[in-house]
């Protein structure tokens, strides 16, 4: 399942941090590993030159319906495998998405109020409609490919 995590400051910074303190970790054992034996390491998964079987290459959204006067944002970030949702409408408004894999189970669901914006992680792989509703009226809906 997919968790949903408000997009903040604190959170870009805090996810942010990971990734460099990650970074550079892989970077001072590939360092260090070639420097003690006088070559560049053999074997194993080199995090910098290439993904891991579970990362994701890209994700892909189609929207089939979208609404003239609500601006729906639904866009992808491949590289830190994440979505993000928006919603631009009338002040004081919650926007729902509800994202369903292809047998119409729901997998995630998330509320944001206007100009807010949201991220979804921990995507799987596979294929997903969503649809994005306002005081029960659906506004917008599409696909989710991630691959």
């Amino acid at each position: 399942m997919m968790k949903t995590v408000p997009l903040t400051k604190t959170t870009l910074c805090a996810n942010l941090k990971g990734c460099l303190t990650a970074l550079s970790l892989a970077l001072f054992v590939q360092f260090s590993a070639s420097a003690a034996v006088g070559a560049t390491p053999t074997g194993g998964h080199d995090p910098l030159s290439c993904p891991g079987p579970d990362t994701i290459h890209s994700i892909q959204v189609t929207k089939a319906q979208s609404s003239k006067k609500i601006k729906v944002r639904l866009y992808p970030d491949a590289r830190q495998q994440v979505l993000f949702f928006s919603a631009t409408g009338e002040d004081g408004k919650v926007y729902q998405l509800f994202l369903f894999d292809m047998d119409g189970r729901l997998v995630s669901q998330t509320n944001i109020r206007n100009r807010e914006t949201t991220v979804l992680t921990n995507i799987t792989e596979g294929n997903f409609l969503f649809e994005v509703f306002t005081d029960d009226e659906r506004i917008e809906n599409g696909q989710v490919t991630v691959r």
